[in-house]
């Protein structure tokens, strides 16, 4: 199964494309972010992050999309910018016709540590244990998309 987790974001969207066999057999193929500009106008933004992501669907072919959910305890105008960015990202993926999936933060953390109050870190150092990776995804919207998609590995029957 080819997984991508993204974590939205109207300056920084992180992605991470993982494949998976089975809970324990996972590797990442390609992760990353999309980076957007304020010189450039909300929509021009809102169309860089739905072009790119077009392109890393059309790349790796994805059979599912795991998305953070908005959390909502943030300054109201990044949860609106955020919230406008994860509509283009929904709208692109839905496009796709791909099964999208979404995760809190908490579910998140309880699939990756089994702890639902684990920090960033403990997240972060359990993505890089996951996919065997020789550092921790930077920046860190990069290293949350591939949580997502190692959280639905995770809750998915197999």
């Amino acid at each position: 199964m080819i997984i991508l987790g993204i974590d939205p974001g109207l300056s920084l969207t992180g992605w991470g494309i993982i494949e998976a066999v089975s809970r324990d057999k996972m590797h990442a193929l390609k992760y990353g972010y999309i980076k957007t500009s304020p010189p450039a106008t909300l929509i021009e933004r809102l169309q860089a992050v739905h072009d790119n992501l077009q392109d890393i669907i059309d790349t790796y072919k994805p059979e599912v999309v795991a998305i953070e959910e908005i959390f909502f305890l943030k300054a109201a105008k990044s949860v609106a910018a955020v919230g406008q960015s994860r509509g283009a990202i929904v709208l692109t993926v839905s496009m796709n016709k791909i099964p999208l999936f979404e995760y809190n933060p908490r579910s998140v953390k309880v699939a990756l540590t089994g702890y639902g109050s684990a920090d960033k870190y403990q997240i972060q150092h359990m993505v890089k244990t996951f996919l065997k990776l020789k550092e921790i995804p930077k920046p860190d919207d990069t290293a949350d998309a591939l949580a997502m998609a190692i959280c639905h590995i995770n809750t998915i029957r197999w």
